[in-house]
């Protein structure tokens, strides 16, 4: 059995983030919202202050239902900005009130899982990547994903830090093939949702 990917160093939070989430295909449109809003909370900062901070962020947004958020104004900013439980920063905050806004357009157009998972063709891009080293931070791919996400509205939402959520949530598979993960995800692919 092969070692995991270097990143997940060696705290228990951050090993079994890796171990049974992290590159595991995510089809619910509201937990892929979720994660993209965390990932540009973690925007400047390590992934593993955003994952000891989640279950804060959770309770703090509503347990990230983009229904309520979206009604949210700058009274609710305030009463974050006050929460030491979870990153203050007025932009993010802004942003993700912003998001869910445009999640709903989205989610109601189409589907925010099918809008994500359309770039891919409803399946998993499966890598395969020797070291941390071959993996990138962004690809072509990332960015036209974060281009037309900032079309519809949302804010947050980089072409790197969409690369890290692709990963995050399994539309992709960057672990690498030496990481007993790897093939795990490889056989949890399944068919995207009939429309």
């Amino acid at each position: 059995m092969g070692e995991r990917c270097g990143w997940a160093g060696s705290e228990q939070i951050y090993t079994d983030y890796h171990d049974t989430e992290w590159g595991v295909p995510e089809y619910d449109s509201r937990a892929l919202w979720e994660k993209l809003i965390l990932d540009g909370f973690q925007a400047g900062l390590s992934w593993i202050t955003i994952l000891k901070k989640r279950d804060n962020f959770r309770e703090a947004f509503q347990g990230f239902d983009p229904n309520i958020i979206a009604d949210w104004g700058e009274e609710d900013v305030l009463r974050l900005l006050g929460n030491s439980g979870i990153v203050r920063h007025r932009g993010k905050i802004e942003a993700t009130i912003g998001n869910a806004r445009a999640w709903q357009v989205i989610e109601a157009r189409e589907g925010f899982d099918h809008f994500l998972w359309k770039y891919v063709d409803f399946k998993p891009l499966q890598n395969r990547w020797e070291t941390l080293d071959d993996v990138p931070t962004q690809t072509a791919l990332s960015q036209q994903i974060s281009k037309d996400l900032k079309k519809e509205g949302f804010r947050f939402c980089g072409p790197t830090i969409v690369y890290a959520f692709m990963e995050a949530c399994g539309l992709i598979n960057d672990h690498l093939v030496g990481c007993p993960c790897h093939d795990k995800v490889v056989a949890m692919e399944r068919p995207f949702r009939a429309l």
